[in-house]
């Protein structure tokens, strides 16, 4: 089910308690979260190692889930990120008991305000408005601030003629807002398509993993349609879509590379090629 891919940690980290059965005479010294479990192949994996090189496995290029401000840094040039709306937040609009509290913890956890952070930067000299939605709080879900801070993202590029780039994960509308979660579909779509009036250039990049609202709306509506390697994108999980039409899945099916296949995104990149793919995307965009 898709609530089990959801509790994944950042990283599986390999703590000093594995070895309590060792003799203490025997017991390797080694401070906890210095080595990670990669969740693709299973080797452990120096953490420097992996924070030096985008995050992303040597032996078998999992891409681990980034913070919003980690690919931030690892798209834009240096001090040419500005944030939008960084203290915007939803409130509680339909009073779900321990909702509040709920938020804090995520704030307090994942260091950002909501679970997108939109602004304007330059990309190898290329000014866009990006927007990354970060999957360490409450998984990335939709819910009133997230779909104002990106409509308002839109509403920027499309006032000051300039490209959007939207890098989405998400398990999709935000229970806890009810019916309010799903206007956000509409309400982001809507500025989206203003945008596209003006023969803008929309930008998404899928990552692991993009379900829900958030596929069913803008994540699939850009003009150039990217994915990170083997990220999870659809709508329902496999077991429904299973019951429903009552039929065996393909192998890989909802894989970034078996959308690939069928047409529903054009390129796959590896994280490491990100930031140079999007200036490229851009510089010929800008050339028109």
């Amino acid at each position: 089910m898709l609530r089990d891919l959801f509790k994944k940690n950042k990283y599986i980290t390999v703590s000093t308690t594995s070895f309590d059965s060792i003799s203490e005479e025997n017991k390797p010294i080694i401070p906890d979260g210095l080595w990670v479990k990669c969740s693709g192949c299973g080797k452990i994996l120096y953490k420097d190692d992996i924070d030096n090189s985008y995050e992303v496995c040597p032996y078998c290029n999992y891409h681990f889930r980034l913070s919003a401000y980690k690919r931030i840094e690892y798209l834009v040039d240096k001090e040419s990120f500005e944030e939008f709306d960084k203290v915007l937040s939803g409130g509680n609009p339909i009073k779900f008991k321990g909702y509040e509290e709920k938020v804090a913890a995520a704030r307090e956890s994942s260091g950002i305000n909501e679970a997108v952070v939109t602004g304007i930067g330059k990309i190898d000299g290329e000014e866009t408005v990006i927007g990354v939605m970060d999957s360490h709080f409450m998984m990335g879900s939709m819910g009133y601030a997230v779909g104002e801070k990106l409509a308002r993202a839109f509403e920027y590029a499309t006032e000051n003629a300039k490209p959007i780039i939207v890098f989405t994960t998400s398990g999709g509308a935000r229970m806890q807002e009810g019916i309010i979660s799903l206007m956000q579909m509409a309400k982001v779509s809507a500025a989206a398509a203003k945008h596209s009036e003006k023969g803008l250039l929309y930008i998404t990049v899928l990552t692991d993993p993009t379900t829900g609202g958030v596929t069913a709306s803008f994540a699939m509506q850009g003009d150039i349609i990217l994915a990170e390697p083997k990220a999870l994108v659809g709508f329902a999980g496999k077991r429904v879509i299973k019951g429903t039409i009552n039929q065996e899945l393909p192998e890989g099916f909802q894989s970034a590379e078996f959308l690939l296949k069928k047409g529903f995104i054009d390129e796959i990149v590896e994280r490491k090629y990100m930031k140079s793919e999007l200036s490229k995307i851009l510089r010929l965009h800008k050339e028109r």
